[in-house]
């Protein structure tokens, strides 16, 4: 029993949706927002969010106001990317997308 459960789980895995999208990390006490792409818009917080409690977030600033504020920041999913077989042109929209975000949301770029 516990075999088919294990190949349950590893097919569900392999079935599952992969969305790509543009997301936002936001310091809610200062207002400061980040923006970054992510070919797999479901896991990219998790990535984020270690990468800061670990101290090791290449993004000075980020990090910085992680450290004074770290209770106070949220995520937010801000566009999802439609679906594309070829991953050049999936992150190709991803980097267009992100320049249009950035610059009508007034955030840095994550990247």
């Amino acid at each position: 029993m516990k075999n088919e459960r294990k190949k349950a789980a590893i097919a569900a895995y392999k079935e599952r949706e992969v969305v790509a999208g543009i997301y936002a990390v936001r310091c809610n006490p200062t207002g400061e927002r980040w923006l970054g792409a992510a070919p797999n818009i479901a896991t990219v917080q998790n990535r984020v969010w270690f990468g800061l409690q670990m101290g090791t977030s290449p993004h000075r600033r980020l990090q910085t106001a992680w450290r004074e504020h770290a209770a106070d920041f949220a995520f937010e999913e801000i566009e999802r990317i439609p679906e594309e077989e070829d991953a050049y042109f999936r992150d190709r929209k991803l980097s267009d997308r992100l320049a249009h975000w950035c610059e009508a949301l007034g955030a840095r770029p994550l990247g």
